[in-house]
């Protein structure tokens, strides 16, 4: 049309709406069983809040 188009061309999306789309929220992660220590640290501070008596339903 008007020169070169360089950019890639675009491809028909699927319906992934039902996939994990990062890993930060697949269970692993978000437990810290993955053996990173950032992670576990989240995961316990995670689980303090949780069991906070102004978090506890009831």
């Amino acid at each position: 049309m008007n020169g070169i188009n360089f950019g890639k061309a675009k491809s028909e999306k699927k319906d992934d709406a039902n996939k994990v789309k990062t890993k930060a929220r697949k269970k692993g992660y978000q437990t810290g069983s993955h053996k990173s220590g950032a992670a576990k640290h989240k995961a316990e501070i995670r689980q303090r809040v949780k069991n906070r008596a102004s978090q506890r339903k009831g």
